[in-house]
């Protein structure tokens, strides 16, 4: 018997059919990165919070107090 199981043609490879499992993979992926990239940018925003808060700062004053009062003393 277990003779007439083999030899009864050529095997064929059955493609499964995985369509929804790559989707859902590729919007796993999709959405970790995602995230990876927004907490990049969080922590970015985080460290240089501080340092860009007082350029801003520096950069307000020269534009409202420094450059008008140059201007004004020129004329």
């Amino acid at each position: 018997m277990a003779d007439e199981e083999y030899g009864q043609g050529v095997p064929k490879v059955i493609s499964p059919q995985m369509g929804s499992i790559d989707s859902t993979v590729e919007s796993i992926r999709y959405r970790a990165q995602l995230i990876a990239r927004n907490q990049k940018l969080d922590s970015g925003v985080a460290a240089t919070g501080i340092s860009g808060l007082i350029a801003g700062f520096v950069f307000a004053l020269i534009m409202v107090i420094v450059l008008p009062m140059a201007i004004w003393g020129m004329m």
